[in-house]
């Protein structure tokens, strides 16, 4: 990848969100476009496209396929993504259920256009009643799906819905289990909350969003790779709710758990790269050659092999993954690796349509 399109691809995005750029980049635009779609960002880099003087933007017809990608798949998709949660809070509520948004739909309210978030599946928490929730939708025939871990799955209006029963894989790391419990307390906060076409849609308290989003975003990371768009989510979160945010706790808890580390370098990407304000993503990575390293891994992971068809050759891909990537789960995590490692083949072996 060169580090011109790099640089080009960034000075966008940070237009495109209401940040200083420096126009002077070289815009190779088949290459922008690519990592826009990649990080799930087109939307974002079309507004930062439209900042442009008239005479460096791409051409008229790429800019008109451009914008009729962003209506369909971003603006349109998302009004009916906001409609189907809202239309799946008010069932729930009718048959006695509360229904909480993790991630996607709560981390859209903090960007400056809600609808130039990407949407993808619907992550829900129940405040424990999932098991009666599920059983009243299967009655109704909705197929449920339990064979992942931490969250049973299902089809609403062609969306895909991960009922969390936890909020993270407890059987990942001795970590998660640990912090399932920090997040199943403040999971019993209802006091958040949106009306969508008239029904409560609840959100997660300012504490347990932070967590939960910076928890994800690291495993997700370390394990195999994260888009640049997640960053996006910390960061407009961040800036929304700095005021809410019991920031010492939050730091306490990252300390405890081995996550400072990561935590200060991506609020160093979000600062120095994305453009945004420190006053509460103060605490930034000081060692820019690790941040450089995550920064160039997010956009071009290190190890980017495909991963092959046939049961050994994926095991062996995964092993072979598992490997490279050490140098990752160490920011993060301070279990042994060999603990770690047989901690990730049972996890596999409880849920093997995982593997």
């Amino acid at each position: 990848m060169q580090s011109d399109n790099i640089l080009a691809f960034l000075s966008l995005i940070r237009l495109g969100i209401g940040h200083q750029a420096n126009f002077d980049a070289v815009y190779d635009w088949a290459s922008i476009k690519e990592l826009a779609d990649k990080h799930e960002l087109s939307a974002v880099v079309l507004d930062g496209i439209e900042i442009l003087p008239e005479r460096i933007r791409p051409s008229q017809k790429i800019t008109l396929q451009w914008i009729g990608e962003v209506m369909k798949y971003y603006e349109a998709r998302y009004t009916i993504y906001k409609n189907t949660i809202g239309n799946m809070a008010g069932w729930y509520q009718n048959h006695g259920f509360r229904m909480m948004v993790l991630k996607g739909f709560a981390c859209s309210l903090d960007w400056p256009k809600p609808n130039h978030r990407p949407c993808g599946d619907i992550d829900i928490w129940q405040f424990g009643a999932w098991k009666e929730a599920d059983k009243t939708l299967s009655e109704r025939g909705i197929v449920i799906d339990n064979s992942h871990h931490h969250h049973t799955v299902f089809y609403w209006n062609g969306f895909m819905v991960e009922n969390h029963y936890d909020f993270v894989n407890i059987h990942h790391s001795k970590s998660n289990a640990q912090l399932e419990h920090v997040f199943k307390e403040l999971g019993a906060d209802d006091s958040y909350y949106v009306d969508v076409l008239g029904n409560k849609v609840y959100l997660p308290s300012p504490n347990l969003h932070a967590l939960f989003l910076l928890r994800h975003t690291m495993i997700e990371f370390a394990a195999t790779g994260i888009k640049l768009r997640q960053l996006l989510d910390w960061a407009f979160f961040s800036a929304k709710h700095g005021k809410e945010i019991d920031w010492k706790w939050l730091e306490g808890i990252l300390e405890k758990f081995g996550m400072m580390k990561l935590y200060s370098v991506f609020n160093a990407i979000c600062v120095m790269d994305l453009g945004f304000d420190n006053k509460y993503l103060n605490r930034v990575q000081s060692d820019l050659l690790l941040k450089d390293r995550v920064l160039r891994d997010i956009l071009s992971p290190e190890f980017g092999e495909e991963m092959p068809s046939g049961l050994f050759k994926r095991l062996v891909w995964k092993c072979k993954r598992y490997r490279e990537n050490e140098w990752k789960r160490q920011l993060i995590c301070d279990e042994n690796r060999m603990c770690a490692f047989w901690r990730g083949v049972w996890n596999h072996l409880l849920k093997p349509s995982s593997i």
